[in-house]
């Protein structure tokens, strides 16, 4: 497996693996293929890296701004993360989110906001935070990691994409 980031010509593989990896999800929209398009096409994809697999790609994960109470923080939301259905449970989204939060280190910024299961994004460090809200979502499911300075207080944010605006 290969962790790259994603080229010019991977539009379409990266909208193809999103929308199988989330057909059968429980918890999905059926938008996270048009989430990550619209990410692209309004350049707010902070970071978006692919999985390959003998050169097909299996695996993305986006990462992109988030508001924190109306403000402009430096602080990103993680996800859609998607993995193929065939490549699943072989490590590649645990590979591909801790390649995104190195990136995130890399750039400097002070953390990372994710709505997901608990069990899985605690072994990355992440954890729920009483002091952040995003709508009317369980507060287990909405959980920081702190990268540098002090974790902010409010309502989550994330980029009119993830709302279809």
């Amino acid at each position: 497996m290969e962790i790259r980031t994603e080229d010019v010509g991977d539009a379409d593989a990266i909208a193809d693996v999103t929308t199988r990896a989330f057909r059968a999800a429980a918890h999905s929209s059926g938008t996270e293929a048009k989430i990550v398009e619209a990410l692209r096409h309004a350049g707010a994809l902070t970071v978006s890296l692919v999985a390959t697999e003998s050169g097909s790609i299996a695996g993305h994960v986006a990462v992109s701004p988030v508001r924190i109470d109306g403000r402009e923080e430096r602080w990103f939301g993680l996800g859609p993360v998607s993995v193929a259905p065939e490549h699943q449970s072989k490590g590649i989204g645990t590979a591909l989110v801790q390649a995104a939060l190195e990136r995130l280190r890399e750039l400097k910024t002070d953390g990372c906001i994710v709505l997901g299961d608990p069990a899985f994004y605690r072994r990355f460090g992440f954890s729920s935070d009483p002091g952040l809200g995003y709508g009317d979502v369980p507060p287990e499911y909405l959980q920081r990691l702190l990268l540098a300075g002090t974790p902010p207080k409010g309502e989550v944010r994330y980029h009119p994409a993830f709302d279809g605006s």
